[in-house]
């Protein structure tokens, strides 16, 4: 038996006041038995999930994963299981989402690593740890118990101070933990619990910046109220994982269009999926060299025009189409219309980019919209403006290219 005896940790979360949700997608989750059996854990443990399907787990994180045994998904339900935490009553700061996605031994050997991700997420940090298990040399159980530990450990290690003992894991030759932490400025903080809604990223090139032998530092933001931002700026917003030549040249053109330079948003929060975790947030950054780039907790269009007041917007086709969709309203066409009126009579123009939809282009001016938006848009035709790329495809390529056949357990 290699897990750590759970009462120290109990004491040590309930003295500190954390309460955390736990998410397991199989592997690992015989930490939350181990917990759950310690007298005191329902003051720590507030709820215990095993989202086992890949289904249930494209139920939690808003749609199909590009693999469902990676850091990101265990960010990803580690930032869920936080915002759990804190709607069932716990502070921003007193809350705690665990998650373990593992991928082991089954009865089927496997094509495949066996590994495991397990990532905390706190409102000062994101921490994910890896671990590759050499192949075939355990049991189901030992490695088990292994995945349980080391969400355990980290737990442990991000929460408790002073700190307490750890299992010590029986790891062989070869294998090693990797871990990976981001600590968050207060403009992030802030962001992330959702007392702000804007803030400035630093520049990348300046955070960036070496001497002989200096520690590569993370890009990081500054505090902006919102009455701060000048109206009369040209946005670009979007997700940019990653930001390819297709937005770069998008922006290149806006630019030339209105005489402007473009400032680009990204939104930590969307509608149907969990925030971006810090360790996201910090990777997404890091493409912006260089350029103005705004965090915001503007999850719809309606939020953006109103964080920047009376500006132009870059979008593309499909975007625009979504604008007076009414199932993006509550499936309301009055609501839609109600909405259109408004993006129609706040913003100064919106740009428009053509864009391939299910394998054929679409003419962003062949979009069938109300006059009152098409008042306001302005059109860049195919023959100024066409790249067949997106960064969803560039996701897939990379992870087909880089990952063995995945699967969870």
């Amino acid at each position: 038996m290699i897990l750590p005896e759970p009462a120290g940790l109990i004491e040590s979360l309930e003295r500190s006041g954390w309460r955390t949700v736990i998410v397991a997608t199989g592997g690992g989750s015989e930490a939350i038995a181990h917990l759950l059996t310690t007298p005191g854990a329902s003051n720590v443990v507030l709820e215990a999930i095993v989202p086992y399907a890949s289904g249930a787990v494209d139920r939690w994180l808003g749609g199909p994963q590009e693999s469902y045994c990676s850091s990101r998904t265990a960010r990803r339900l580690a930032v869920l299981a936080w915002q759990r935490a804190c709607a069932l009553g716990t502070p921003p700061g007193r809350a705690v989402g665990a998650a373990v996605t593992a991928s082991l031994r089954t009865r089927q050997p496997k094509q495949g690593p066996h590994r495991i991700f397990v990532a905390v997420q706190t409102l000062a940090s994101t921490r994910v740890a890896t671990l590759v298990l050499l192949k075939n040399a355990r049991s189901r159980r030992d490695e088990e118990q292994i995945a349980a530990a080391l969400l355990l450990n980290q737990l442990a290690e991000e929460c408790c101070r002073p700190p307490i003992h750890r299992a010590e894991m029986p790891l062989l030759e070869g294998e090693q933990v990797e871990l990976d932490r981001e600590s968050a400025a207060l403009a992030w903080q802030e962001l992330f619990a959702g007392v702000r809604r804007i803030a400035l990223a630093e520049s990348v090139d300046q955070t960036l910046a070496r001497t002989a032998g200096a520690t590569l530092q993370s890009p990081q933001a500054t505090l902006v109220e919102e009455e701060q931002v000048l109206p009369g700026r040209l946005v670009f917003s979007g997700s940019f994982d990653p930001l390819h030549d297709g937005h770069r040249l998008m922006a290149a053109t806006a630019e030339d269009r209105v005489s402007r330079r473009i400032e680009y948003e990204l939104s930590i929060t969307n509608v149907d999926k969990p925030a971006l975790d810090y360790v996201e947030i910090r990777e997404r950054l890091l493409q912006f060299s260089g350029q103005t780039l705004w965090l915001t907790r503007a999850a719809t269009f309606l939020d953006k025009i109103d964080i920047f007041p009376a500006s132009t917007f870059v979008m593309g086709a499909d975007t625009y189409k979504r604008l007076c969709d009414p199932k993006y309203y509550g499936g309301s066409a009055d609501a839609a219309a109600r909405s259109v009126r408004h993006i129609a009579e706040s913003v100064r123009g919106i740009i428009v980019f053509g864009r391939q939809i299910a394998g054929l282009f679409e003419n962003s001016v062949q979009n069938d919209v109300p006059e009152t938006l098409r008042r306001v848009s302005l059109f860049i035709s195919e023959q100024d403006f066409r790249r067949d790329i997106s960064s969803t495809q560039l996701r897939q390529q990379e992870h087909s290219s880089t990952s063995e056949p995945d699967d969870h357990s």
